[in-house]
C-alpha cells in the first residue's frame, strides 16, 4: 500500500514529491481500513469550552478481554476524510503499526477546519497556566483525559506522533503531560522559527519556503470548514526567475497576499530574534518530561533538522533521566514514512532504510511502551552514516569519540589543516551582485525542491562569486559527526552581507570505480556513473547582522575585518578514500534565502534603492584565519 503523505509536502513550496494513490487505490485502500476498523467523530470539549474535531478509529476486534492502547496524531492539516463513513486510506504512522493494532486518532488542531476556536501559529507555551489558560499541552492533555474516559476498549495508554507541524504538536504533548501518555514521538518537529527550522536560519529567511506555504496555509479561515485553500498559482515553473522578478520584501504582501496573510505581516514586522520569536522556542520547556521520548529526523531534511537536533539534545540537558531518544536516518522532509528510502535524488543509501525504522525502531518502541512486552533496547541513538551507507546504534549523540579538526581555508582554494602562516595581507575576494545571485539548484523548480540538500554543486564551483577550498584526495577515509562550525575572518564594502557555507564531498572522476573495487563496475549504466559529482552534505546561511547577537542586529563597518562564526547543523558522513571534502563560501543562495541588499537596513522592509553590489573578502592570516571545524570520528 502506498502510504498517504500525512502532512502537507507542499510546505517545502514544492509540487507533491509522494506518489499519492491514484482514485481507485485510494479507494481499495480505504476499504482496507474500513474492513479493520470502525471510526467514530467526536468533538472534544477543552477546558475553555472550544471543541476540537477527532476521528477515532478502533479495531473491529477490540473488546472487554482485548483493549487497544491509543495512538494520537494532532495535526493542522486535516483530519480528512470527514464523515463517519468515510474511511481514510492508511492510519497510523506506518502499515506495519496498523496491522500491529492500536487505536488511531486524529484531531483538527484548534482552530483549523472542524475545530473550533482561534489557530496560533507555533502557539507559545504557557508554563503557569489559570484554570481557563490554554496552548497546545493543554489542549492535548484535555484531548487525552476525554478519550481515556470515553472511548471504550482502550487499555488507559497512551501515545503521541506527529511529523513536520504535527510533530511540534508531540513536542507539546510531552510538557505537563497527561498521565496516561507514556510514549511521544516528534518527528521533524518544529522548535525554533527564527534559529533553525523552517522559515529562517540564523536569521536569513528561506524566501520560496514560507512565500508558497502562507499563501495557501495562512489564509483566513471565517468559519469551519473541510476545504484547503486553493495553492498559489505563479504563472510560472522558475522560482528563480519569479522570486527575482517579485523584488524587495514588501512587495510579497502588495502584489500577492494583499494583506490578507495575518502570519506573513507578523514575520515581516520581526526581522531580528525579539520577543515574538522567543516565545514561539519550545527549547526551554522541554523540561521534566515524563513520558518515553523517540525523536526522528534526516540528515536530508530541508525544513526541521534542526528541530529534531535541538528537541532531542534539548530534552537530554533538562531532563535527566528521562527515556530520550533519537533516529537521525538519511531522509528528506518525512522521508522515512514514504517510499523505501534507498535513494535521494542521485545519491543512493544501499538499503531500505524507511523499512528498517518503521519495523525495527519505531513499531517496537510504541510497542513496548503502550503494549508491554519485551524490551526491545533500543539504544539511544540510532544514526545512519551517510557516505559508508550503514546504521549505528551510539551511547551518545554526537559519539563521544569525536573529535574537533580544523580545516583552514588556504591559498590556491586549498583546504588545509595546517594553519595559514601569512603574516601580510591574504585573502581571497568576489563580487556579490544582488542582480545576479549564486542560485540553491541548477535546474527550474517554484520551491524549496527537497533534493537540493545532497544536489551537484559544481554549476556553483564554477561560478566567479562563489570561494572553493578543498584538499588533495583522501588517502583513507574520514568520518565527521557532530555539528560543523565556521568561523570566518570577513570584511566587506557594504555595511551587511550573507555568508553561506556549505560542505561539500567531491567524488573521485572515475566513480564509481574505487581503489578496492573492481573493473566491473564500469559495467554500470552510464546514469548511474557520478564522476566528479560535487554532492552537498551541509549548507547554511548566516546573516551577518547577528554576528553578535540574533536579537540586536549591527552594520559592518566596511573594508573592516570582522568574525563571523555559527553552527551548521550536524553531520554523520564519511567521506571515502579518494574522495576530498570541499568547503564553498559564498553571499546568496538563491531564492531559497531572500537576498540581502548589503546596506544596513531592515530587510523585511527594504526598498531597491537599498540592494547594492559588495566586494566581499574571506581572510586566511596567521592572526585572522578562516576554517571550519569539523567532529572527526577514528583518524
Amino acid at each position: 500500500m502506498t502510504r498517504r503523505v500525512p502532512f502537507l509536502v507542499a510546505l517545502a513550496g514544492a509540487a507533491v514529491v509522494a506518489a499519492l494513490p491514484s482514485a481507485a487505490a485510494g479507494a481499495e485502500a480505504a476499504d482496507s481500513v474500513r474492513a479493520r476498523f470502525t471510526k467514530y467523530e467526536y468533538r472534544i470539549p477543552m477546558r475553555d469550552g472550544v471543541k476540537l474535531f477527532t476521528s477515532v478509529y478502533v479495531p473491529k476486534d477490540a473488546g472487554g478481554s482485548k483493549p487497544y492502547p491509543i495512538l494520537l496524531n494532532r495535526t493542522p492539516y486535516s483530519v480528512a476524510p470527514y464523515g463517519s463513513d468515510a474511511y481514510r486510506d492508511s492510519v497510523g504512522p506506518s502499515d506495519v503499526a496498523a496491522k500491529e493494532g492500536f487505536i488511531f486518532v486524529y484531531q483538527d488542531v484548534r482552530g483549523r477546519f472542524l475545530s473550533e476556536g482561534q489557530f496560533v501559529d507555533m502557539r507559545p507555551h504557557v508554563p503557569a497556566k489559570g484554570p481557563k489558560d490554554v496552548d497546545e499541552s493543554s489542549d492535548t492533555w484535555d484531548t487525552i483525559d476525554w478519550l481515556v474516559k470515553r472511548v471504550r476498549f482502550n487499555n488507559g495508554k497512551v501515545g503521541v506522533w506527529g511529523i513536520s507541524y504535527p510533530g511540534f504538536y508531540a513536542s507539546m504533548a510531552a510538557i505537563d503531560a497527561h498521565p496516561a501518555l507514556v510514549a511521544v514521538s516528534p518527528q521533524a518537529p518544529i522548535a525554533d522559527w527564527f534559529m533553525g527550522d523552517d522559515f529562517h536560519h540564523n536569521g536569513a529567511f528561506f524566501l520560496p519556503h514560507a512565500f508558497n506555504f502562507y499563501t495557501s496555509f495562512g489564509k483566513p479561515r471565517p468559519e469551519p470548514t473541510t476545504k484547503w485553500t486553493p495553492r498559489f498559482d505563479h504563472g510560472t515553473a522558475d522560482g528563480y526567475e519569479f522570486f527575482l522578478r517579485a523584488g524587495p520584501m514588501p512587495n510579497y504582501d502588495r502584489k500577492y497576499l494583499k494583506g490578507e496573510v495575518a502570519f506573513w505581516k507578523e514575520v515581516m514586522a520581526h526581522e531580528s530574534y525579539d520577543a515574538f520569536w522567543q516565545a514561539r522556542n519550545t527549547r526551554p520547556h522541554l523540561k521534566g518530561i515524563r513520558p518515553a521520548v523517540l525523536t526522528v529526523g534526516g540528515w536530508f531534511d530541508a525544513e526541521d533538522l534542526f528541530g529534531a537536533l535541538e528537541t532531542y539534545r534539548s530534552i537530554e540537558a533538562q531532563s535527566p533521566g528521562s527515556a530520550n531518544r533519537l533516529v537521525m536516518g538519511p531522509w528528506p522532509h518525512g522521508g522515512w514514512s514514504r517510499g523505501s528510502g534507498d535513494a535521494l535524488g542521485k545519491v543512493t543509501f544501499g538499503q531500505p532504510t524507511s523499512k528498517f525504522f518503521e519495523e525495527q525502531i519505531e513499531l517496537p518502541f510504541f510497542r513496548y511502551y503502550l503494549k508491554g512486552g519485551d524490551d526491545p533496547k533500543l539504544p539511544e541513538a540510532y544514526v545512519f552514516e551517510t557516505g559508508a551507507n550503514a546504521w549505528h546504534t551510539l551511547d551518545a549523540w554526537p559519539p563521544r569519540e569525536a573529535r574537533p579538526v580544523a580545516f583552514y581555508l588556504s591559498a590556491h582554494g586549498r583546504l588545509s589543516k595546517e594553519p595559514p602562516a601569512e603574516t601580510a595581507e591574504a585573502f581571497d575576494e568576489y563580487v556579490s551582485d544582488p542582480e545576479k545571485p549564486v542560485p540553491f539548484i541548477e535546474d527550474v523548480n517554484i520551491g524549496m525542491e527537497r533534493e537540493y540538500m545532497v544536489a551537484d554543486q559544481r554549476f556553483a564551483s564554477r561560478r566567479p562569486d562563489v570561494l572553493v577550498y578543498r584538499t588533495e584526495p583522501l588517502e583513507e577515509d574520514v568520518t565527521v559527526a557532530g555539528p560543523i562550525t565556521a568561523s570566518l575572518s570577513v570584511s566587506t564594502t557594504g555595511t551587511d552581507s550573507d555568508w553561506v557555507v556549505k560542505l561539500v564531498d567531491v567524488y573521485p572522476d572515475d566513480y564509481p570505480l574505487q581503489p578496492d573495487e573492481t573493473t566491473a563496475e564500469r559495467d554500470r549504466p552510464a546514469h548511474s556513473k557520478m564522476g566528479g559529482y560535487e554532492q552537498l552534505v551541509r549548507g547554511e546561511p548566516f546573516r551577518g547582522k547577528f554576528r553578535r547577537s540574533f536579537s540586536k542586529a549591527e552594520p559592518f563597518v566596511p573594508g573592516q575585518v570582522d568574525k563571523v562564526e555559527f553552527a551548521l547543523p550536524d553531520v554523520f558522513h564519511t567521506f571515502r578514500r579518494g574522495h576530498r571534502i570541499m568547503v564553498q563560501v559564498q553571499s546568496s543562495w538563491f531564492p531559497l534565502v531572500n537576498l540581502n541588499p548589503q546596506t544596513y537596513v531592515d530587510v523585511n522592509q527594504a526598498t531597491e534603492a537599498d540592494f547594492k553590489k559588495a566586494t566581499q573578502r574571506v581572510w586566511r592570516t596567521k592572526d585572522q584565519p578562516s576554517l571550519v571545524r569539523l567532529g572527526v570520528v577514528g583518524n
